[in-house]
């Protein structure tokens, strides 16, 4: 008799989470791996892996084998998956594993086909694929199979997706690929070209996190900054402000008010009645920048909510998929 275990992931281009069928989030860590390029293998994944970027000895190489939510090196996916998929609960040899993988809604077939091959490969023998934008709206508890229209702003690491649901259907959507790790290039690329300071990825997002806002917000402060010096190649530290990133994060930031307008805009008028009525819901890492929120209810009209833990909403998503489709 084989056992069944499922589990659904949000296969994130920023972090992986894992949950069993109960809604219980099993993993949550970074999708990075950590590759000795000599003998090929895996040295580490999740948060061990992160620690290295940027750390590692010239043998090992630590990487995001996921670009713009979609996968970037099969082999990397598949064995991060693989360590996912054994560390979130335990199996034997008469365990069947089912899983639902969550993906951005404007991936190629070509795409698709390479996330659920990489499942498979990852240990998976039954895999479902479910748009990002359903599974988010399913997490944070939106009436999506009722005759009513519910609006979702799934920001995460690599894309913005952007839907309208109604009975189970998309009704509107929209995908861009901008989210999280473009407000931390954003900052990147300001540090260089104004401050002659290169910084690492992780220096940018604890910039992010510390002073970064979509808005003006209270308690605004500035931040010293260390890195190195273009010019002379010395370590070198500068002073930068909440106003300043802000300004850096404008863009970004404009793009995604752009998208979702876009996509009230193709609404249909019934459906934009009732959005207006329960509001927007944004999930995802990235929606929790400083002042995001406010700037889009004050550009659209409309009120945004944010659930009590928009980064697991999608993960939870594929549970509740996992519940209704197994």
């Amino acid at each position: 008799m084989l056992f069944s275990r499922d589990i659904g992931i949000d296969l994130g281009t920023s972090n992986t989470l894992v949950a069993d069928r109960k809604g219980r989030i099993l993993i949550n860590e970074p999708s990075v791996v950590a590759v000795d390029v000599k003998t090929k293998r895996v040295v580490a994944t999740g948060n061990q892996a992160k620690q290295m970027i940027g750390r590692t000895p010239g043998s090992i190489v630590a990487v995001k084998p996921l670009n713009y939510g979609v996968i970037a090196d099969f082999d990397m996916t598949s064995d991060m998956l693989r360590s996912f998929i054994y560390r979130s609960s335990k199996r034997n040899l008469f365990t069947r594993t089912r899983v639902v993988i969550s993906i951005p809604s404007n991936v190629t077939e070509v795409e698709r086909r390479a996330v659920e091959d990489a499942v498979r490969s990852a240990g998976a023998q039954d895999v479902e694929l479910i748009e990002e934008s359903m599974a988010a709206a399913l997490g944070a508890g939106l009436p999506v199979f009722e005759a009513t229209g519910s609006m979702v702003v799934n920001i995460g690491g690599g894309t913005c997706d952007i839907a309208v649901l109604s009975l189970g259907g998309v009704a509107a959507s929209k995908s861009i690929k901008i989210g999280g790790d473009a407000f931390d290039e954003a900052i990147i690329l300001h540090m260089k070209d104004k401050h002659d300071l290169l910084i690492g990825s992780n220096t940018a997002e604890d910039i992010k996190l510390k002073i970064g806002s979509a808005n003006i917000y209270d308690g605004e402060a500035a931040m010293e900054v260390k890195g190195r010096n273009l010019t002379n190649g010395l370590p070198k530290s500068v002073e930068i402000t909440s106003a300043e990133i802000r300004e850096v994060l404008s863009v970004p930031v404009n793009d995604i008010l752009d998208a979702i307008k876009e996509t009230l805009e193709l609404t249909l008028p019934e459906l934009a009645a009732d959005i207006i009525d329960k509001g927007i819901y944004l999930t995802g890492g990235a929606c929790q920048l400083r002042g995001l929120a406010d700037l889009i209810s004050k550009e659209t009209g409309i009120a945004v909510h944010i659930p009590e833990k928009p980064t697991e909403c999608v993960a939870l998503g594929t549970s509740i998929k996992l519940r209704r489709a197994m």
